[in-house]
């Protein structure tokens, strides 16, 4: 490509942005914005996905035993051949009384009705390998001789996993609506570049000029609306993850976050190649019907 023809597609590039400024202005800050949200949703979805992840893995099964058992050993040793099992600990009736008022903190007086009786009773807590397998190998607790009843909180786990679909799926679909509107806003501001220019490209078509010709300044002004709205979203977007990760970690320290280097590096540079890649899509779209000479 010779350097006069590629100095020629910046200029009509530039000229055009400034010809039409306020539509270039709206579709910039629709590219920014829409952009903005979506790095925002992705990065709740990503932190949500790896704090269940979390807590998943720490899943403890709690066996309690019957009152009469005398002789834990044998139970104990049975959990220790199971495949699954990583460890097992034994926690006797004044530990576990302990552990509850340890708990209830400042409302642990309300355990002073008990008196000197001791109703908790004793049990062990196992820990699996693999979080996978915990609901089976409760199964397999629970029927052994002397076990009481097995509880473990999977369901947390289940329940976090249920709200994070939900936000992976609304914000899919939200993203999906922004993604729309930006092509759309983009199309809309090349087409009145191109309507405005409508007599010219139709001489250009009849003197033997290409499509490609014609149709590369005005992508090139797409690729450059979405590389600018795309490049303020990432600026944005890294200023918001490291003010999250700076206040979460103020208050609520054990929350497995993800570190924010490479990860935000990854996701602000798919930011800006989305921006260009929508900002790309919306000229093409937009060209169609005008070639049409």
């Amino acid at each position: 490509m010779k350097l006069q023809t590629v100095e020629y597609y910046f200029s009509e590039v530039g000229k055009s942005m400034i010809r039409n400024r306020w539509m270039t202005f709206a579709s910039i800050g629709t590219v920014a914005v829409s952009l903005f949200i979506l790095g925002v949703f992705f990065i709740l979805v990503m932190n949500m996905t790896k704090m269940a992840a979390a807590l998943e893995s720490q899943v403890q099964i709690s066996v309690y035993l019957q009152e009469n058992l005398q002789d834990k050993t044998e139970i104990e040793n049975k959990i220790k051949k199971i495949n699954s099992v990583a460890k097992v600990e034994f926690f006797t009736k004044a530990q576990a009384l302990e552990i509850l008022k340890n708990r209830l903190g400042e409302q642990k007086k309300i355990l002073d009705a008990l008196g000197n009786s001791n109703p908790l009773p004793n049990y062990f807590v196992v820990t699996v390998k693999n979080s996978d397998d915990v609901k089976k190998t409760a199964e397999q607790i629970s029927k052994f001789g002397g076990v009481e009843e097995v509880k473990f909180g999977q369901d947390v786990a289940a329940n976090l996993f249920d709200l994070t679909h939900l936000i992976r799926l609304f914000g899919l679909i939200l993203m999906l609506l922004l993604t729309f509107a930006t092509i759309f806003i983009i199309a809309n501001t090349i087409r009145l570049t191109v309507f405005a220019r409508r007599k010219e490209i139709a001489i250009m078509k009849y003197v033997g000029a290409t499509d490609w010709f014609i149709r590369i300044p005005f992508i090139l002004e797409g690729v450059c609306l979405g590389f600018i709205g795309g490049s303020i979203s990432a600026i944005f977007l890294r200023s918001f993850y490291s003010a999250m990760i700076e206040k979460i970690y103020s208050t609520l320290a054990f929350l497995p976050l993800i570190e924010q280097f490479p990860f935000i590096n990854y996701l602000t540079t798919a930011i800006i190649l989305s921006g260009i890649f929508i900002g790309s899509l919306g000229s093409t779209i937009s060209l169609k019907k005008f070639l049409d000479v």
